[in-house]
């Protein structure tokens, strides 16, 4: 069909939810609107489906949803003789519709459902996918997108989202769907009756707030020095399981930001709920005129990233990098455990690789193993499930992600914001009784490793002509590498879509090890570098950007050198 075509199809059969008829009609006047929603489909990978929520093939909706699911539980029946799913949701707009929805297409399937009763973390969704031994799971978030997006993400039955190959296969049944004729479904109601779909209740929380604290290495601490914390959750799924976690471990005087405290999908003091930016603080930064905490928290919509802001010497608060917090932990952990005589022999760590080298000086120091591997917590996650196949689940000492990732234990299989979130309270209590703030530790860190930093840079193309760009750009630097940066030569090239280093001086190349991935990175002397990659859920291209200097002015000086040039390369 056209796009005219599909247009008049939709607008004729999307009945199921009045909301999309009321939009296709408002647009019918508007061929770049038509176009927009219609001129594809919402791809299916690793990350699932994610974007606009609204009415046609390239939208968030019950149709593209249902689609999904349909295609889902297609694959799951040739692949398992009983399968069963785990799903949950967060407060983002039509999640728990679209959840009810999928829940009501996978029993109609034969395939039974455990439902989450109210929303929770994605972390809380990877654990349960493991405790009820499921063969997949789904949670409906976009994470820390804007209110008009929603998501849709599937996980595999060792509880982190589908590998590529396994996403694949997905896509190539949910292809033979049609979106208004081969979608199976039930009563709802019925499906409970009958036992296909069951309500996970809140013993499976308190299991995983179980899991999360048996992480504590130094029980009691917060008590003891007294820490203050003002809280976030964003309007998200973090206010209950990270209050009640904080509660656990002794975090008395902690106050919750009232205007963002219940879930809210239209995020109406946030219109960007990602703890990664200072307006994610605005409202929590205005308590501290009255309170004055420690340590700022703020957890995204479905609570799988932390972000904080620490009091400094100077009385300021200043928020700190995922990378900064991901070092500082690991640090902690590892001194910890060493000092308590708990560290493992075989000890690892990891992160992705887009993420500071300063987490591999501080393992060096510890004798540490540290592994360096693709964007993508499942990356994280398959890498717990191998230690755990070889009876070494107790050696993974964390993993983290530059963009406010964290995980320590083997509970889940994603990023989680709770037991990150638990243990910077903890981390920053034992400082406190030390005299010291997270601000001072993440300095005598530099002092000691060099100054390292670590600049992420978003550049957004919208639309179908901005994933022509996108695509344009990545074709340039392919077919033409730069020489060098910022005056600095480039010494090595990665494209790890073609799964080879280059070294550019003896012109040899070595294969990465890695799964295939749309990155190009440069490496430059001195651990200085910059890697090039398309977002795999957003319509962005990032790069990142390393300047290592002997203090922090050397370091930000190479940094904005480095950044003019991948502005450069952005500009198509």
């Amino acid at each position: 069909m056209n796009i005219s075509e599909l247009y008049g199809e939709w607008l004729e059969k999307a009945t199921g939810d009045p909301d999309l008829i009321e939009e296709l009609k408002k647009i019918s006047l508007d061929e770049n609107e038509i176009y927009e929603r219609f001129y594809k489909e919402l791809e299916f990978g690793t990350a699932g489906l994610r974007g606009i929520i609204g009415a046609g093939t390239n939208r968030m909706n019950i149709y593209t949803v249902g689609r999904a699911t349909q295609g889902l539980s297609d694959f799951l029946n040739s692949r398992y003789k009983n399968p069963s799913i785990a799903i949950g949701y967060d407060s983002r707009i039509k999640s728990e519709y679209f959840a009810r929805e999928a829940a009501k297409i996978l029993a109609a399937n034969s395939i039974k459902v455990y439902l989450f009763r109210e929303l929770e973390p994605t972390p809380c969704l990877s654990y349960a996918v493991r405790k009820y031994g499921t063969s997949s799971g789904i949670i409906l978030t976009a994470s820390h997108n804007p209110a008009k997006y929603n998501g849709y993400k599937c996980y595999d039955s060792n509880g982190y989202q589908m590998t590529d190959a396994e996403a694949d296969e997905v896509y190539s049944f949910i292809q033979k769907v049609d979106y208004f004729n081969d979608i199976k479904t039930t009563d709802f109601d019925k499906a409970v009756e009958n036992g296909m779909i069951v309500y996970i209740g809140d013993e499976t929380i308190e299991a995983f707030l179980d899991e999360v604290q048996k992480q504590c290495v130094n029980p009691g601490i917060c008590k003891k020095a007294d820490l203050c914390v003002i809280y976030t959750p964003l309007n998200g799924t973090g206010n209950k399981p990270v209050r009640k976690m904080l509660n656990r471990i002794g975090v008395e005087k902690l106050y919750v930001v009232p205007e963002q405290e219940l879930p809210d999908g239209n995020f109406p003091t946030c219109p960007f709920p990602n703890p990664e930016i200072r307006q994610a603080f605005e409202c929590a930064l205005k308590m501290t005129d009255t309170i004055k905490a420690d340590i700022l928290l703020a957890t995204d919509p479905d609570c799988d990233r932390v972000g904080i802001a620490v009091l400094d010497k100077n009385g300021e608060y200043v928020l700190m990098s995922g990378n900064e917090v991901g070092a500082i932990m690991l640090h902690y952990l590892l001194s910890q455990k060493k000092e308590k005589g708990l560290l493992p022999e075989n000890a690892v760590a990891v992160k992705s690789f887009v993420s500071t080298d300063l987490a591999e000086e501080i393992a060096k120091k510890y004798g540490c193993e540290f592994k360096n591997l693709l964007t993508g917590f499942k990356y994280i996650g398959e890498l717990i499930t191998e230690l755990e196949k070889n009876g070494r689940a107790d050696d993974f000492i964390m993993g983290f992600e530059e963009s406010y990732g964290y995980l320590a234990g083997t509970h889940a299989r994603d990023k989680d914001a709770v037991v990150g979130s638990m243990l910077i309270c903890e981390m920053a209590a034992y400082y406190k009784t030390l005299g010291k703030t997270l601000a001072d530790v993440m300095q005598d860190l530099y002092s000691e490793f060099g100054y390292y930093s670590n600049t992420v840079k978003s550049y957004e193309f919208e639309g179908a002509a901005g994933m022509e760009k996108m695509k344009k750009i990545m074709d340039n630097l392919r077919s033409a590498p730069p020489a060098e940066l910022a005056g600095m030569e480039v010494i090595c090239i990665g494209d790890y879509k073609k799964g080879v280093f280059l070294d550019t001086k003896s012109n040899r190349e070595s294969k990465t090890g890695l799964p295939e991935s749309n990155v190009l990175s440069y490496k430059l002397s001195g651990g200085n570098g910059l890697i090039i990659r398309p977002s795999g859920t957003e319509p962005k291209i990032k790069a990142y950007i390393t300047a290592v200097g002997k203090n922090k002015a050397d370091a930000l000086a190479l940094s904005e050198k480095l950044t003019a040039a991948a502005n450069k390369f952005t500009e198509v």
